[in-house]
């Protein structure tokens, strides 16, 4: 049976990935109680390919950016989905925070985080409004533009 948060995501036409595995020694994700904290997940797109590559404000535009932080935020999603089995068990999006691959004088790196947190808001409405932090780092693995980790209460 599908739940009320996979209805509103087929209607924003998103349908989640496969959950990926972890590709170092880590678990994708961790419950403590009422708590989940999913590890960092990079911005591969459905078809399993990266949706940005490469620097921000080096050759990433910031709109590829936020499409790149939206499908880390699918990507959270699907992460939940295996770790909970109903996303509808998320109470509350407590916490984002984002990486992202920047040319040293990038500064827009919040704008870019935008396209997580706009889908959290627009999925769970007020529940998925969260704090949040948005570090530009030198790299990340496989070169993708940005990788975004969370932390959710859930029932």
């Amino acid at each position: 049976m599908v739940g009320m948060i996979e209805k509103k995501l087929a209607s924003l036409g998103i349908s989640l990935p496969t959950p990926a595995s972890p590709i170092a020694n880590y678990v994708p994700f961790v419950r403590s109680g009422n708590l989940l904290v999913v590890s960092g997940q990079l911005c591969f797109g459905a078809e399993g390919k990266l949706v940005a590559k490469g620097q921000l404000g080096g050759g990433v535009s910031i709109e590829d950016g936020q499409q790149a932080a939206r499908a880390c935020a699918v990507n959270l999603l699907a992460q939940i989905k295996g770790a909970l089995g109903d996303l509808d068990k998320v109470t509350r999006v407590m916490r984002l925070g984002g990486f992202i691959n920047s040319a040293p004088r990038f500064a827009d790196g919040p704008k870019v985080m935008n396209g997580a947190s706009d889908l959290m808001v627009e999925v769970f409405g007020d529940k998925g409004r969260h704090a949040r932090s948005t570090v530009g780092v030198a790299a990340l693995p496989a070169d993708a533009a940005v990788e975004v980790e969370g932390l959710f209460e859930v029932a």
